[in-house]
C-alpha cells in the first residue's frame, strides 16, 4: 500500500507540473536567451575538421586565494550555470573555478553530424585550460561529467591533483548488464517526445526521490527552452548522439587504472541507471543504480574513497547545495 501511494503522488505531482510548464519560453538551442550567472568566456577550436566554440565560466576568487583551480564538469542534464552555488562557495573559499560547456551542451557548439567521444571531450577540455592558463586542477565532474572527469584523468593525470565524481555514470556497463543497445534512430524519436513534462517527471523520480523544490524549475526551464525553440531539432540530434557516446563509452574497464586520488561522492537515493527502463523486466533488476555500482567501483581504483550521502539523490549539488559544498571541499583538502 506505502508504495502504491509513493507511486500515485510522484505521478500526481508530475502531472501538475503540465500546467506549470505548458508555456515553455524558448531559449535557442545555444541557450542565447538563458542568463548565466557569471560573465561566459570561449574556446575557440576546431574539432573534426569543424570550427567549435565551448562556453565556460572563469570565477576568481573572492576569499583569500590558495593558488588551486577547481574545475566542474557537468552532466546530461545540467550545464555549466548549474554550478553557481557550488562555484561561488568555492570561490569564496579561495578557489579559482572554471566550469565548462561542454561540445553538444547548452550553450556550446553543437556541430552537425559531429561524431561525439569522451576522449574528443578531454582533448577540447585540455586546450580549453591550456587557453586560461590553468596548471595543474582539482577535476570534479557530476553524472556524465564524472565519465568525461575520469577519462581526463586517464590521458592526462599529471593535470588533475584530485579527481571527485559526484554520482558518476560509467562506473558500471549497463549494455553489459542487460540493458539493450538503442540506435541512434531511435534516440532521435525518443526526443522527440522530451519536453518540460518529461523532463520534470524524469529528474522527480530519479534525481529527487519524490520530492521536488520550486528551485529546480529553473534548470528545467533551461533544458526543455532549448527543445522548445526554432532551432530545437539541432539539439535533438545533439543529445541523441550524446546518449549513444554514454550508452557505449563507460570507463568501468579502466579504473584500476587511475593513477590520482579518487573520492567518489554519492547521493545514495539516486535512483538513475541509463537507460535501464528499455531493459525486459527480467534484466532490469540487473542494471545497477549509481549508488549500486560506486560500492564496487571504489574497490577497484588504487587510491579511491567513498563518501555516501544518505537521504539525497543524484544532484545533491543543487539537492542541499551548502551541505554539499561542506562535503567537496572537505573531499578536495583531504
Amino acid at each position: 500500500m506505502l508504495l502504491i501511494t509513493r507511486t500515485a503522488a510522484i505521478a500526481s505531482l508530475a502531472l501538475s507540473s503540465a500546467v506549470g510548464f505548458a508555456q515553455t519560453v524558448p531559449l535557442g538551442a545555444n541557450l542565447e536567451r538563458f542568463d548565466y550567472p557569471a560573465p561566459v568566456h570561449w574556446h575557440i577550436a576546431e574539432s573534426q575538421g569543424q570550427p567549435v566554440r565551448m562556453a565556460y565560466l572563469d570565477l576568481a576568487p573572492t576569499g583569500r586565494a590558495n593558488g588551486t583551480t577547481v574545475v566542474l564538469l557537468h552532466g546530461k542534464n545540467f550545464c555549466a550555470a548549474t554550478w553557481d552555488e557550488t562555484a561561488r562557495g568555492l570561490t569564496g573559499a579561495g578557489f579559482r573555478v572554471i566550469a565548462p560547456d561542454q561540445i553538444g551542451f547548452c550553450k556550446s557548439s553543437k556541430p552537425k553530424g559531429y561524431q561525439y567521444s569522451f576522449h574528443t571531450m578531454a582533448e577540447l577540455t585540455r586546450g580549453l585550460l591550456d587557453g586560461a592558463k590553468a596548471g595543474k586542477v582539482v577535476l570534479v565532474g557530476h553524472s556524465t561529467g564524472g565519465i568525461l572527469a575520469t577519462r581526463f584523468a586517464l590521458l592526462h593525470p599529471e593535470r588533475v591533483s584530485k579527481l571527485v565524481l559526484v554520482n558518476p555514470l560509467g562506473l558500471n556497463d549497463t549494455l553489459a548488464e542487460g540493458v539493450p543497445y538503442t540506435d541512434l534512430g531511435k534516440l532521435r524519436l525518443e526526443e522527440a517526445k522530451t519536453d518540460a513534462v518529461s523532463i520534470k517527471a524524469y529528474q522527480l523520480r530519479n534525481y529527487y526521490h519524490g520530492a521536488w523544490r520550486p528551485a529546480y524549475d529553473r534548470w528545467v526551464e533551461m533544458l526543455a527552452g532549448q527543445y522548445a525553440s526554432a532551432d530545437g531539432d539541432v539539439v535533438r540530434d545533439a543529445q541523441a548522439r550524446l546518449s549513444d557516446m554514454i550508452q557505449t563509452q563507460p570507463v568501468a574497464a579502466e579504473l584500476s587504472r587511475l593513477a590520482v586520488p579518487v573520492t567518489l561522492i554519492i547521493g545514495e537515493r539516486d535512483l538513475t541507471a541509463f537507460r535501464a527502463n528499455s531493459a525486459s523486466p527480467e534484466r532490469k533488476a540487473q542494471v545497477r543504480t549509481v549508488p549500486q555500482a560506486a560500492g564496487t567501483a571504489v574497490k577497484q581504483i588504487p587510491n579511491g574513497q567513498l563518501i555516501r550521502l544518505d537521504d539525497l539523490g543524484h544532484a545533491p549539488q543543487v539537492e542541499a547545495p551548502d551541505r554539499f559544498l561542506t562535503v567537496l571541499k572537505s573531499a578536495i583538502a583531504s
